[in-house]
């Protein structure tokens, strides 16, 4: 925790302490928040240049609004930091993501003011227009106000929300925090829109006060107001020459651009029209990293920098001198574009995270076959399965967790009409410190059901590259390849290509007393803990590499099903209904009498913590490992002390 004296912030644990503050000297007090997230964030790694892009407009929002009682629902959450601050947890804020601290984003459970609990994009119109209509429906003075970014506006359900605001009768306040800067830069008509997009606050008020005068004489209801905007608005496009409002063309008000650091004039608009009613869009111009030199300049470094030197701005990168093994992403990028320099028809999709997948080394190269679509899942999928249709084959790279948002495409637009799609799922198993909406613990499960899926899982580098190679072979259909996040176990993975056999595991030890299934990479803290046990007690370990979830080698599970007692199956997802349950329904099938043990993550979120301390927790590390090893072999174990004693 940083020991620092501020003039205001110290004393500041609710809005209403901030609304004790003159309104003169709230400039000063976003100065003290801006400083409070840079030297606890430059300690303690975490989101940075979102959240210092938003403190002018956290001040206001919580100066002018009666919080929690009216609801602020933050989009994605990253940018929610001094909201944190500011109400009540600023004493803990040191302990942001890590093991039994406050959540990097919005969590409910952990504060009122927290409305909604976030962590993926484009979620705030329509959980704030649920809670604006449920207000309007109990009768409650509530305001609601949504706030989300530009770059999460490229999500489809943004507009599914906005387009709901616009026929269904609330009083929503949505606020646009337009940086002009998503961790990636923004694609899409969308982005340049924004820019172009203009509205005088002297038509604002001219509009107002015609409104209220026609309204004030029942000269106007619903219906004939719908129609007025729909003429004022083609009459302001022809005579300003600017594009038409896509807001007011949805009959929700729009007041902007407006300047987001301004933190009085906010004051003074969110003052004005809070009172409005209707739905209505109030537009931010801001700029990422504001405050901050280096998070201004290079807002994708900045987004989550790491540790960093607040008065030099130098990032303290670990420099650990020895060749260390690549991160999996890298291996993935720097194998994607070796096959797209031998196969043309390859082409790379990402929803806004080609820096994140390490798709960018391909981009750089082949500019015209990479495309980032957006914070847009499921648009990544069905337009990658429509360029399979024509003969293409896609690499669509998604995070383990987001895949889950175009679950349905998956479904209906890859595997039932069996397009060769390319599913690479990053960020699979326990990601950290980002916590519950960010674990890739779903994958397996959600993924083996559905018919004409291939389902891998490389256990190093190495077989990454492998499967990446196969996957795109003719005749291989849909093919889903999960791996983690963060650094695997070989150095020397670049090795020429080789084709796997779909559906084939790998006996990478013999043994006699008990079998370990391992998928992915699970298959090394397995090894470790095998190893110790082996030199400890008298017992011998077979361990297998399944490899693949879907089709599962049935001529391997036949000879451990023949030979084994005892089963463990180890993956890092939920076993109900992931790999080991696969296991488990084949040797029930096959009329197998054996003890079967599912190890991996049991039936709940796993909240935030560094990988190592997930792992440690889940007891899926090489000492938990041993534990659960040892404990299922305790009935052999038992036999051969007797034998020896006699």
């Amino acid at each position: 925790m940083i020991e620092r004296k501020y003039k205001y912030l110290n004393n500041i644990n609710s809005s209403n302490d901030l609304k004790t503050i003159k309104r003169s000297e709230l400039s000063v007090v976003c100065q003290e928040l801006r400083d409070f997230i840079i030297d606890e964030v430059s300690q303690n790694p975490g989101h940075l240049g979102s959240s210092l892009g938003v403190v002018e407009l956290t001040v206001a929002l919580h100066y002018v609004f009666n919080t929690p009682y009216d609801r602020i629902v933050w989009d994605v959450g990253h940018q929610a930091y001094g909201h944190k601050i500011l109400t009540g947890r600023r004493d803990v804020f040191h302990t942001n993501r890590k093991l039994g601290g406050i959540s990097g984003f919005p969590k409910i459970e952990e504060s009122e003011y927290d409305a909604f609990g976030v962590g993926h994009a484009s979620t705030s119109i329509s959980a704030a227009l649920g809670m604006a209509v449920s207000a309007q429906m109990k009768g409650e003075d509530r305001k609601v106000v949504a706030v989300i970014g530009d770059g999460a506006m490229t999500g489809g359900l943004a507009f599914e929300g906005l387009n709901n605001t616009s026929m269904d009768k609330n009083d929503l306040l949505i606020i646009l925090n337009d940086n002009q800067m998503a961790i990636d830069p923004i694609s899409g008509g969308f982005t340049q829109y924004l820019v172009d997009i203009t509205t005088s606050r002297l038509y604002n008020k001219m509009r107002y006060k015609a409104y209220s005068f026609f309204k004030k004489r029942h000269w106007m209801d619903e219906e004939r107001k719908k129609q007025i905007i729909r003429v004022n608005n083609s009459l302001k496009t022809l005579f300003t020459r600017q594009k038409q409002n896509i807001f007011e063309a949805m009959n929700i008000r729009y007041f902007g651009p407006v300047d987001g650091h301004d933190v009085d004039n906010l004051i003074r608009i969110l003052t004005e029209i809070k009172n409005y009613k209707g739905p209505k869009v109030l537009h931010l111009i801001t700029k990422k990293g504001r405050g901050y030199e280096p998070a201004e300049k290079s807002a994708t470094v900045w987004h989550a920098p790491g540790k960093f030197d607040v008065e030099t701005g130098e990032r303290l990168v670990c420099n650990h001198g020895n060749v260390e093994p690549p991160l999996f992403q890298d291996v993935f990028g720097k194998t994607l574009l070796e096959l797209a320099k031998e196969n043309k028809n390859i082409i790379g999709v990402t929803p806004a995270m080609p820096s994140g997948c390490s798709m960018i080394i391909m981009q750089k190269r082949f500019p015209d076959r990479v495309f980032d679509v957006g914070i847009a899942e499921g648009h990544a999928v069905t337009f990658s399965a429509g360029l399979a249709k024509e003969g293409m084959v896609p690499f669509c790279n998604i995070y383990s967790s987001f895949m889950q948002r175009a679950y349905d495409n998956v479904i209906h637009d890859v595997a039932l009409q069996n397009l060769p799609v390319i599913m690479c799922l990053d960020r699979a198993g326990i990601v950290g410190s980002d916590g519950a909406t960010h674990q890739g613990e779903f994958d397996l499960a959600y993924m083996r059901c559905i018919p004409n899926l291939t389902i891998a899982a490389p256990r190093n580098e190495t077989e990454l590259r492998h499967l990446m190679y196969t996957a795109q072979l003719p005749g291989k259909g849909p093919f889903v390849i999960r791996y983690p996040r963060g650094k695997g176990t070989i150095i020397d993975w670049h090795q020429p290509w080789k084709e796997l056999t779909i559906g084939k595991g790998e006996c990478l030890k013999e043994g006699n007393d008990l079998a370990i299934i391992t998928i992915g990479t699970m298959a090394t803290p397995a090894e470790k803990a095998i190893n110790i046990i082996e030199n400890e007690r008298d017992v011998t370990i077979a361990h297998y590499d399944a490899r693949f979830v879907k089709p599962l080698d049935q001529e391997l599970l036949h000879s451990i099903g023949k030979k084994f007692k005892y089963i463990i199956t180890v993956e890092d997802g939920v076993i109900d209904g992931g790999f080991g349950s696969a296991v488990l329904e084949f040797m029930a099938d096959n009329n197998y009498q054996m003890n079967i043990t599912r190890l991996g993550i049991p039936d709940s979120f796993v909240e935030h913590g560094t990988p190592e301390e997930l792992y440690a927790k889940l007891g899926l590390h090489a000492e938990g490992l041993r534990v659960s090893f040892e404990a299922v072999l305790i009935e052999e174990l038992e036999k051969k002390e007797i034998i020896k004693k006699k």
